[in-house]
């Protein structure tokens, strides 16, 4: 453990309120109080230069380094293996395969897609909360990096994210599971991936996975109101970065109306699979999840929501932090493992 990791740890350790009193006092919005730890860590975050001047690659590198101060460390008894998996055109996707301890080979297996406005990112950004699932669920779950923008703007995340999740389809069982319960899941861009994913199936009269995991998805491109302007400033995510995303990711601003990129527009979302979805109480993107997630309740699915009213956006990578976070994470994981029955 490096010391800025120890120095980090320590004062985190410190009580709320004198993690409150350094954050600089309560942050709070729409009715809603920042969590001590998340507030000091965004008033250290703002000390530093904004993601939305950055090149991409600093900007990723800098992502890397804080997650591995945030994430925590990954479950141990876990047992992990790194692998390719085919993504969309032939391409070829990094992967890593997270087995629970004891396995059967009857577990249930999950796809899981990263965050990162399908620019930032890679199999690091959730390894550790991949391994809580796999640990918590009693689940395989295979953690794909699918290819990021600018050098692979939209249509290729989407590409890979249909082409991964169809090919675990077909080898559940050489990777462990059971071949029978097979879910699709991610945070943020991954949740919006995987929300494409169950309606791509749709459209093409393929099987639905077992359940799709949405945690704080963007859900509609467009959106502009809501969160989006009272959540604007909030720390990771603001309304900012998901305008510099987008200028990385989208060709042109009329994809923003693609279903593909935005499936709160797709019309017609009843059949598809159970949804599990979670949002945060700072964060530009809860209008359009608490939206979606109403949208697949009126359509028929079976819909579980939950919004943490103190955690921010990117709290799956806050577990080795953030106590509010590691209690959400757990409480995710076994909703993911009712569903899965």
């Amino acid at each position: 453990m490096s010391f800025q990791e120890t120095l980090t740890r320590m004062i985190m350790s410190l009580p709320p309120g004198v993690l409150q009193a350094m954050a600089g006092g309560k942050v709070e919005g729409d009715g809603n109080v920042l969590d001590a730890r998340i507030a000091l860590m965004a008033k250290q975050a703002a000390k530093g230069p904004s993601v939305v001047v950055l090149p991409v690659n600093v900007a990723r590198q800098g992502t890397q380094a804080a997650i591995g101060l945030s994430s925590g460390k990954r479950r141990t008894g876990v047992v992990t293996r790194d692998l390719k998996v085919p993504g969309g055109g032939g391409a070829e996707l990094e992967a890593r395969l997270y087995t629970p301890a004891n396995a059967t080979g009857n577990e249930p297996l999950l796809v899981y897609l990263h965050q990162g406005g399908c620019v930032l990112g890679g199999l690091w950004m959730s390894d550790t909360w991949c391994s809580i699932l796999a640990d918590e669920v009693k689940a395989v779950v295979l953690n794909v990096d699918y290819r990021h923008a600018p050098e692979h703007r939209f249509p290729a995340p989407v590409d890979d994210a249909i082409a991964a999740y169809e090919w675990a389809v077909a080898n559940a069982k050489a990777l462990g599971a059971d071949g029978k319960r097979i879910g699709i899941g991610g945070d943020s861009a991954g949740g919006y991936l995987s929300a494409v994913v169950c309606l791509a199936q749709k459209k093409a009269g393929k099987p639905q996975p077992h359940l799709q995991l949405l945690i704080y998805p963007c859900t509609d491109w467009t959106s502009v109101g809501g969160t989006m302007q009272s959540m604007a400033k909030a720390y990771p995510l603001s309304a900012p970065m998901m305008e510099w995303f987008a200028g990385h990711y989208l060709n042109s601003n009329d994809e923003r109306k693609d279903w593909r990129v935005s499936p709160a527009l797709e019309t017609d979302k009843s059949g598809v699979a159970q949804a599990l979805v979670y949002t945060a109480g700072f964060d530009p993107l809860t209008t359009q999840a608490t939206a979606y997630a109403d949208m697949l309740k009126k359509a028929g699915v079976n819909t579980t929501y939950r919004n943490y009213s103190s955690l921010s956006h990117s709290f799956t990578a806050f577990a080795g932090l953030v106590p509010a976070a590691r209690r959400a994470l757990n409480e995710i994981s076994a909703d993911v493992k009712r569903a899965f029955g």
